[in-house]
């Protein structure tokens, strides 16, 4: 089922109607193009009884198309293409672990991640997909308009083109709301990039099978809902240009509460001042150059304390993650089969922020985290970001500062909390409970690595690169659904 979408009406704009403003208004839209998220509902459970997917775990040694390469060890696609899983050395002197080896994926393509954008009645609306991925959790995600390595729109694979791609390939036509290339999980993937876009259009385009239009405030509510908003949407929605003079004027009267309003002042240029963003600034810097770690690449067969067990590649304890496979056969999918390994993590994670407010303005705890995959050593991460039960075989310094604090934090400071699935096309069940936590506590003085930041700030770094991990961006996508005054635990979408 296809509909071809008029281009709508322009409404007037003002002189100071900026792209960050149409987002913003965008964001306290709640109905739409598609009329409320009952409509949505409705739409989305027809598309996951159609684009059903079948995922049968295999033995790695059983997965057609990848081979074992006899000289290193390491598991590559035959075509040469894709990803493969290879080993890597870590040191870290001085950390309560030093050294150590793991598998990892290196996948040197970079990718699109695209969302398309465009105005209906003067508020501007994003072009969602609904995809099934074989790691999902549940099933059929909410995900960009598109997503796609290069070997897939490439068509290594022989398959159907990917819909909608030349409007991110060739943007002379068109207005870009964001375009940036951010790194993705640093634990799992070695320097992985891909290109972050959102391309404003306003010629009349055919809504595909499988696509829907929703606004700002609509997707907002949905990030409340557990596994339903991919990560990979998240991180484009994160790379919106939010931040804007004015923001609070724009209720069209006064914040429902003080959190609200000292989030919706964060998200003003004027909640910090330049030479504090040069601070910030100049902290990583001295943080990435004053790192002493290091990474090699080594082959898979010299990873030691990991072995082949059972048809997937395990740690000697049992902790971490694992390298397992799996067979696909899809519908509504470019290729309808196929075969891949994937990394599945050993339990559920938590990334969380803690927040404070601060003469009326709402600041974030990040931490400058050195991840061995990453292009620049280190980048802004949540305050925590960690799977627990990990820690259960590691020395007790290792233990992250703050996970106490965000873990018996009470009721009434979380003011963010759902679980979210990672990557489904690399990872497999991988989850990660994203909270937003007021802390009670001072924390004037935060431990080495920390620092006190505005929304401004980070939304000022995320038009440039390798600034905030992939972690990161998905809370500030949370957090730009709480600053319309939203809470997304209490929103009706949570009947998905």
């Amino acid at each position: 089922m296809t509909a071809t979408v008029p281009s709508a009406a322009r409404r007037p704009e003002s002189p100071g109607d900026s792209p960050s403003l149409r987002i913003a208004r965008s964001a306290l839209a709640t109905s739409g193009h598609l009329a409320d998220l009952d409509a949505f509902h409705d739409w989305f459970t027809d598309c996951g009884r159609r684009f059903a997917m079948e995922v049968g775990v295999v033995p790695l040694e059983a997965l057609a198309g990848w081979r074992t390469d006899p000289a290193t060890g390491d598991l590559r696609h035959e075509s040469g293409r894709f990803y493969a899983v290879t080993g890597l050395e870590v040191h870290t002197p001085g950390a309560p672990v030093g050294q150590w080896r793991q598998p990892i994926l290196d996948q040197p393509e970079v990718g699109v991640l695209g969302i398309l954008a465009k105005e209906f009645d003067g508020v501007l609306h994003f072009l969602m997909q609904a995809k099934n991925e074989p790691g999902n959790p549940g099933g059929l995600q909410l995900s960009p308009t598109v997503q796609a390595t290069r070997s897939n729109f490439t068509r290594v694979h022989g398959g159907s083109r990917v819909p909608y791609l030349d409007h991110f390939l060739d943007t002379s036509r068109h207005h870009v709301l964001a375009d940036v290339r951010q790194s993705e999980q640093g634990a799992w993937f070695y320097r992985k990039r891909n290109r972050n876009m959102v391309v404003l259009v306003t010629e009349d385009l055919e809504t595909l099978d499988g696509f829907c239009w929703l606004t700002l405030g609509q997707l907002h509510r949905l990030l409340a809902v557990d596994d339903l908003v991919n990560m990979d949407a998240r991180t484009v929605l994160s790379c919106l240009p939010f931040a804007a003079a004015g923001l609070s004027d724009l209720n069209g009267g006064p914040a429902p509460d003080p959190f609200t309003a000292a989030l919706v002042r964060s998200c003003e240029p004027g909640a910090t001042d330049r030479q504090e963003s040069r601070e910030l600034l100049g902290w990583l810097s001295g943080i990435r150059s004053g790192s002493e770690d290091r990474v090699l690449p080594v082959p898979l067969r010299d990873v030691d304390r990991w072995r082949l067990a059972d048809g997937r590649i395990v740690h000697e304890d049992g902790a971490f993650f694992s390298v397992m496979g799996v067979t696909v056969s899809a519908a509504g999918r470019e290729v309808r089969s196929w075969s891949q390994p994937l990394i599945e993590p050993c339990d559920q994670g938590v990334c969380a922020f803690l927040v404070r407010q601060r003469e009326g303005v709402l600041e974030l705890l990040v931490q400058a985290k050195t991840q061995p995959g990453f292009v620049d050593t280190a980048e802004l991460a949540p305050t925590v970001q960690c799977t627990p039960s990990n820690y259960d075989v590691l020395p007790d310094g290792a233990r992250p500062p703050y996970l106490t604090e965000v873990l018996s934090a009470r009721p009434e400071q979380i003011r963010f909390d759902t679980v979210l699935a990672e990557e489904g096309g690399r990872f497999y069940q991988a989850r990660n409970r994203y909270l937003v936590v007021e802390t009670g506590e001072n924390h004037d003085a935060p431990r080495p690595g920390y620092r006190w930041v505005t929304m401004a700030q980070l939304s000022e770094l995320l038009c440039h690169s390798h600034y905030l991990n992939v972690e990161a961006r998905s809370l500030v996508a949370c957090l730009h659904a709480l600053s319309a005054g939203l809470r997304p635990d209490l929103e009706t979408a949570s009947r998905h």
